[in-house]
């Protein structure tokens, strides 16, 4: 099986994306997208579901740029999907009161899309006040103090602002237990993809041995959109110096797609080429993702391997072999705690980031990072990551 030099099989590159959700994963590979959660007895719910692309339906919608922006609406339509979903699994809807009833009955919702909504809404809001507003304000009160003499450099300092607001508010909710648990599962996800786009066999006790880190994560997404709006930043300070800072910030919404699909360019090109330019670039994405993504344990690998087989089960034989199976309806699966008494869910240490040597030898050294501001139940964008259409050949794993 040819491989390219840091040991991925062509042919299996760019084939699948996923994202961590309540206790389980969501992977997509064509038109299916497979979610699987570990519910609270131990045993798997999957929940198979199909998606087509409007990219696919209007072949002029994948010219660059205009794709990425298309595909970063799509994904976040389907993460808020998803996430009701897990929910649903995870038995967090209660049963209908009057109130949820009367929602079905004249609208076609329940109570949790209505709260997936509302959610939706609160985390633009938060976004737009934390990484728009928030930095341009301070950074404005900083000139202001310096009598003027920051000038566009302004720019420069909001952006620093933005990454230092990025990385406290990603460090602060990964402290919550709960979501330390999602970036476990976040983890698992980026693991099984590399164990598969390495053409080693697809097992819990295989992928363990892969990096948690992947160059096109939500999180790599995220980050490279603020370095790109730094520059972005600049250029506007510099044709307009004396520019008021409400129009300021109406500029930069209205540029705001342009960068979502630069970035989105950019992640696919480091998804496909291994060089040390597409290296440096994603460098910073991935060592924030030492953030994002933690260490998970067997349970949680069985998870994310049981929704990447059942997504590519229309491309590989073996793969519909197991879907047809149903082998996780067999017999209860073993819980992370069963697992961890047996032994076997073996948790690599950080210290080397559960790497393999192909890994170490091909990312920077200090390698580690993806919606979009991360939710509470999943990364950026993300985690919700574009993917391979078979229109045009592209995809965004993980």
């Amino acid at each position: 099986m040819k491989k390219y030099s840091d040991g991925k099989c062509p042919e299996r590159c760019n084939r699948v994306g996923g994202q961590a959700v309540l206790e389980g994963v969501m992977m997509k590979a064509g038109e299916h997208t497979v979610t699987t959660c570990r519910k609270e007895d131990g045993t798997l719910a999957v929940y198979d579901d199909s998606f087509v692309s409007v990219r696919k339906k209007h072949k002029i919608l994948n010219f660059p740029i205009l794709r990425g922006i298309i595909n970063f609406v799509e994904m976040m339509k389907l993460s808020f999907k998803t996430m009701s979903v897990s929910a649903d699994a995870m038995g967090l809807e209660e049963e209908e009161g009057r109130f949820e009833k009367w929602l079905k009955k004249h609208f076609g919702i329940g109570v949790t899309e209505v709260v997936t909504v509302v959610g939706a809404v609160l985390g633009v809001a938060l976004a737009l006040f934390l990484f728009l507003w928030l930095p341009t304000f301070l950074a404005g009160l900083l000139d202001g103090a310096v009598g003027g003499a920051l000038g566009a450099w302004r720019a420069v300092l909001e952006g620093v602002m933005k990454i230092g607001i990025f990385l406290l508010y990603l460090w602060l909710v990964s402290l919550m237990p709960e979501i330390r648990r999602v970036f476990m599962y976040h983890g698992a996800e980026h693991k099984s993809i590399a164990c598969f786009e390495s053409g080693t066999e697809l097992t819990p006790e295989n992928a363990k041995n892969y990096t948690r880190f992947h160059p096109r994560c939500g999180t790599s997404f995220m980050f490279f959109m603020i370095l790109i709006g730094i520059f972005a930043g600049l250029f506007i300070r510099l044709i307009f110096p004396d520019l008021p800072n409400l129009l300021y910030v109406l500029i930069r919404l209205l540029i705001l797609p342009l960068v979502v699909g630069i970035g989105y360019e950019f992640i696919m090109y480091a998804g496909k080429h291994e060089n040390p330019l597409t290296r440096a670039l994603s460098a910073p994405g991935l060592w924030v993702q030492r953030l994002t993504t933690k260490e998970p344990d067997l349970s949680m690998l069985e998870v994310a391997i049981t929704s990447l087989k059942c997504a590519l089960r229309d491309e590989f034989p073996e793969f519909a072999d197991f879907y047809h199976e149903r082998p996780w309806e067999a017999k209860p699966a073993p819980t992370a705690e069963e697992s961890a008494a047996d032994g076997a869910a073996e948790v690599l240490p950080d210290a080397d980031d559960g790497m393999t040597a192909t890994d170490a030898e091909d990312m920077p050294a200090e390698n580690t990072v993806a919606a979009e501001v991360p939710s509470a139940q999943s990364t950026p964008i993300v985690e919700e990551m574009p993917v391979k259409e078979e229109s045009d050949g592209e995809g965004v794993g993980a």
